[in-house]
């Protein structure tokens, strides 16, 4: 950009860091003094409440991603203020909340980095064009992705539906100018004080209509430092990365999802460490991984050019006219899968893994996804919203792309006759049953022979270990042999 203001606001969201951002770097390089605002948006605050009151009637709220934001905006309002800004932080709709506070500060330009979900353009027009009736321009960037929406095309001019050739189209493109970061510093003596009146403390948790929830006793560290932590610890495991991925009981992956979601940590910073050691001759984990990087920029782009996919829309529409199980038994069944009591312990244990802390293992959200879908017939959207409610990492774009992935319904997904297993896929990855038995305690004395599948053992050889099918571990919910044959009969229709 060429043009030159006086003043402007920065509008943080998904970018909560202070170096290699795009926005604060173009603001602060072409404006001579600079705010920086993150809004608390209770367009989407007050659902997250309305969600939990509904599961849990008469308790307070709990959201980690809200304390991971909060505790997020302490470290991004230190950083600011170490170099002579500040964070202005506010509650309600940033629809409207910005241009007024752009009319408060009377700056010339907003500046704010892209974001590619449907209901966030639409907010940014509205946003834009209220900035552009009191003559005030407003200014976004790419920041989030390495190729956004229409860079990388196919030989025929359209958008790619293959991962494998927009991956080849991905990494031929790629130059060191994709991956320069943004010199945030060079230009950050122009930050401006905060103004006396929007001085002031950040809001605590109860301010916003949360309690406290167990955050703080998991091992997630928060902020631009716990994402440097984490990349730090990950670069001396990378090598390993193609092995051990996909072991749930194991150390390997990254766990920066959570900080790429949130912009703790620039998208930039993680594809140059990955592209660099790939090139390396032990590059075969980093190499691993930068797939996994491109994977994320693959479905970004995917809902850029198909929005619809975020109002539930199959990306294979004809797959929109299958027919799910519903009724009391299919309610019944997805409360089991929300609840880990399928009887199928690498399920159950993985479902328990999200319900406790947020997090689950790349592999497990593919079986605990084929599951829901394949072997209990219930519909996918219902296990997509589920997941949004759980995760810390939630990210529409991901988590859309994953779930139609298992579904057979999206682009480049699993055919619908291939069907995860969970007892072999149980048997090869966690072969020991490390995993399980850590969420599943009561099942910590059988051998690895039949911690896998349970009811197989019989109920003499399980008393032997104290476990009671029906009593310390549900007999299974579905015969994986029988769903499977109705689900090709479903799809095959």
């Amino acid at each position: 950009m060429n043009d030159t203001f006086d003043t402007a606001l920065v509008w943080f969201r998904r970018d909560l860091r202070t170096t290699d951002h795009a926005a604060l770097y173009h603001a602060l390089k072409h404006c001579e003094r600079v705010w920086c605002v993150f809004v608390f948006d209770t367009t989407i605050l007050q659902p997250l409440i309305d969600t939990w009151q509904a599961r849990h009637p008469g308790a307070p709220a709990q959201d980690r991603r809200v304390e991971f934001i909060l505790a997020s905006l302490r470290e991004l309002d230190d950083a600011l203020r170490a170099q002579g800004g500040g964070l202005i932080v506010l509650y309600g709709d940033p629809a409207d909340l910005v241009p007024k506070l752009a009319d408060e500060l009377r700056v010339d330009a907003v500046f704010a980095n892209h974001d590619y979900e449907p209901a966030a353009i639409e907010r940014d027009e509205t946003v834009r064009e209220r900035l552009a009736e009191a003559g005030r321009a407003c200014l976004t960037f790419k920041d989030q992705v390495i190729f956004e929406r229409a860079e990388l095309l196919t030989g025929q001019n359209k958008p790619f539906t293959v991962f494998t050739p927009y991956k080849n189209a991905w990494l031929k493109q790629l130059t060191s100018f994709y991956l320069k970061p943004y010199p945030v510093e060079t230009y950050a003596n122009r930050l401006a004080a905060l103004p006396p009146g929007l001085n002031r403390q950040l809001p605590t948790l109860e301010q916003l209509g949360f309690a406290p929830g167990n955050l703080a006793e998991l091992d997630l560290p928060t902020g631009m430092s716990g994402a440097q932590r984490l990349l730090d610890d990950f670069v001396t495991r990378i090598a390993s990365y193609a092995e051990r991925r996909d072991f749930p009981a194991a150390r390997g992956p990254s766990y920066l999802s959570v900080h790429l979601r949130f912009g703790t940590v620039s998208i930039r910073t993680l594809a140059r460490l990955a592209h660099e050691i790939s090139l390396q001759p032990d590059g075969r984990g980093a190499a691993t991984w930068l797939s996994e990087l491109i994977w994320r920029d693959f479905y970004f782009m995917i809902l850029s050019h198909h929005p619809r996919l975020a109002s539930g829309a199959s990306f294979k529409q004809e797959y929109d006219a299958l027919r799910w199980e519903q009724g009391p038994a299919a309610d019944a069944a997805f409360a089991a899968w929300c609840e880990g009591r399928t009887g199928y312990p690498l399920i159950d244990a993985a479902m328990l893994q999200l319900n406790r802390t947020g997090y689950m293992h790349n592999r497990l959200r593919m079986v605990t996804a084929s599951f829901l879908v394949k072997d209990l017939g219930i519909d996918w959207r219902r296990g997509e919203r589920y997941f949004a409610d759980q995760l810390n990492d939630y990210d529409l774009a991901a988590n859309n792309g994953g779930w139609q992935w298992a579904a057979s319904t999206g682009c480049d997904a699993q055919p619908y006759f291939r069907i995860f297993n969970p007892i072999t896929q149980s048997e090869k990855f966690d072969a020991d049953g490390r995993f399980i038995k850590r969420y599943l305690p009561q099942l910590a004395k059988l051998p690895a022979k039949w911690v896998h599948a349970p009811w197989l053992a019989g109920a003499q050889k399980l008393a032997a270990f104290g476990v009671v099918l029906g009593e310390d571990y549900p007999q299974p919910i579905v015969d994986h042999a029988q769903a499977r044959a109705r689900t090709l009969a479903r799809f095959g229709k």
